[in-house]
């Protein structure tokens, strides 16, 4: 598909990289993440994206570090060198937001056990531990049922 004679995708990165910062994430990883979202194949080594956000291909590590611990981007190798590639997936807020059972699962594992070692059910530490442990295990079962309809919906806008 060609792009809009209107295509900017350095305003989306800026932009989009802004929103993502105000919703929590650090600024460098944000914006990397945009720039991968906004790359047509989606596919880029550190020095690209250090040249197109204009920053060192060093400091663009840190940011693919913590991304690909998100799982919001992976690395390949690049055929035929020894160099590698960063990917944003299609579907990476799918992939992210399922990773969220793996973040949640030594969570709730944690405060499980916490809730005899603060005084048990029944003390309002406890109780409050035990609740957590409660909705974490309820949002983890939510995430699996919301995945199978993303799957279906998915299906469903010809993705």
């Amino acid at each position: 598909m060609t792009p809009t004679p209107a295509a900017d995708p350095s305003r989306f990165v800026e932009r989009f990289g802004s929103a993502l910062t105000a919703a929590g994430m650090q600024r460098l990883p944000a914006r990397v993440f945009a720039a991968l979202l906004a790359d047509d194949d989606g596919r880029m080594t550190a020095a690209e994206i250090g040249e197109v956000l204009a920053v060192s291909p060093a400091s663009v590590s840190g940011a693919v570090r913590s991304l690909q611990q998100m799982r919001m981007i992976h690395r390949e190798r690049e055929q035929g060198t020894r160099r590698d590639v960063y990917v944003v997936a299609d579907d990476a807020w799918h992939d992210m937001m399922m990773n969220s059972a793996n973040i949640y699962a030594p969570l709730t594992q944690s405060l499980s056990e916490g809730v005899d070692q603060v005084g048990g059910r029944g003390t309002t530490a406890g109780d409050r531990l035990a609740l957590s442990v409660a909705f974490l295990e309820f949002v983890t079962e939510e995430m699996h049922q919301l995945s199978e309809r993303w799957d279906k919906r998915r299906a469903e806008l010809g993705y």
